[in-house]
C-alpha cells in the first residue's frame, strides 16, 4: 500500500515496495497539465475512460500553450455527431490540420531551452495517422508517459467494464473492485464528490491529489501556471521533469 508521512496539514504519498493496489480513474485529456501525469505516476494502474459521454465544453479535446507570454487554447476539432455518443465513438474533424498546429507550437517555442529535446515527442503525437478521438488522445498520453519514464500500467475502461450501466460513484467503486484496488486516488477537485467513509465501507482507502504547480522559468514574463505538459517539456529538462516536477504534489 502507501506509506503516508505528514508535512504541515498535507500527507505525502510514496509508493511502497509492494507496488500493489493503487488505482486512479480519469477521462482522457489531450496533452493535459503536469498534474495528470503526477496522478498516473502515483498509482500502480491508471484507468482512462473511453466509454463515457463526450462533453463539448470540457477539456477532453483542448488545452493551452504559451504564445507571446499569453495562454492560448489549442483544440482537436470534433466531427458533428450525436451528443449521446461516448468519447471512443467520436472522431476528429476531417479538416483538422495537425501540421498547422505543429507549426504554431514550433513558432511559440522554437527559442525555448529544451525545444529540440521535446519537439520530436510533440511531432510524434500530432502526426499519428489516426482520426478516432480517443485513440488519438490515448496515444498522446502514452507518448508523454514514456518521455517521463512513468512505469504505471495504463488501462482502457472498456477493457474492464464493457457495457456497464453504472454511473457516478458506483462506477468508481465497481472499477476499483474489478482492479482489486486497495487505494483509490482522485484529483483534489473531487473532495466534494467523494466521501472517505463511503469508500472505507467498501474496503477502499481514498486519497486526494493536489499538484503544487511550482513556477519554472518560461520566457521571462509573468509565470502562467497549469498549461499543457508541452510547456513544461519545452522549458524544463527531462531530468528535472522526472526528478522534481513529476513528484511536485501532495496527497491528503
Amino acid at each position: 500500500m502507501y506509506s503516508v508521512s505528514s508535512e504541515a496539514n498535507w500527507p505525502l504519498v510514496t509508493k511502497s515496495k509492494s507496488g500493489q493496489g493503487r488505482v486512479a480513474i480519469m477521462q482522457p485529456y489531450f496533452m493535459p497539465y503536469i498534474g495528470y501525469f503526477q496522478l498516473i505516476d502515483a498509482v500502480d494502474e491508471f484507468v482512462i475512460y473511453d466509454n463515457i459521454k463526450f462533453t463539448k465544453k470540457g477539456w477532453v479535446n483542448r488545452n493551452r500553450f504559451l504564445r507571446n507570454g499569453e495562454p492560448v487554447i489549442f483544440t482537436l476539432p470534433v466531427r458533428k455527431d450525436s451528443d449521446s455518443l461516448d468519447v471512443v465513438q467520436r472522431y476528429i474533424s476531417d479538416d483538422f490540420d495537425s501540421r498547422k498546429l505543429l507549426s504554431q507550437i514550433q513558432g511559440a517555442y522554437s527559442k525555448a531551452p529544451f525545444f529540440h529535446e521535446a519537439y520530436p515527442v510533440i511531432e510524434k503525437i500530432l502526426l499519428i495517422n489516426e482520426r478516432n478521438m480517443f485513440r488519438y488522445i490515448y496515444h498522446s498520453v502514452i507518448c508523454v508517459a514514456e518521455y517521463l519514464n512513468i512505469g504505471t500500467r495504463i488501462v482502457i475502461s472498456s477493457d474492464i467494464d464493457s457495457g456497464t450501466l453504472l454511473g457516478g460513484n458506483e462506477r468508481v467503486y465497481d472499477l476499483c473492485k474489478r482492479m482489486n484496488a486497495a487505494t483509490y486516488i482522485n484529483p483534489i477537485g473531487g473532495r466534494d464528490l467523494y466521501d472517505k467513509s463511503q469508500f472505507a465501507l467498501r474496503g477502499l482507502e481514498l486519497l486526494f491529489h493536489r499538484s503544487k504547480l511550482t513556477p519554472y522559468r518560461q520566457f521571462g514574463g509573468q509565470f502562467v501556471a497549469a498549461l499543457s505538459i508541452l510547456d513544461l517539456m519545452m522549458f524544463v529538462s527531462r531530468d528535472e521533469l522526472q526528478n522534481f516536477h513529476l513528484h511536485d504534489c501532495e496527497f491528503v
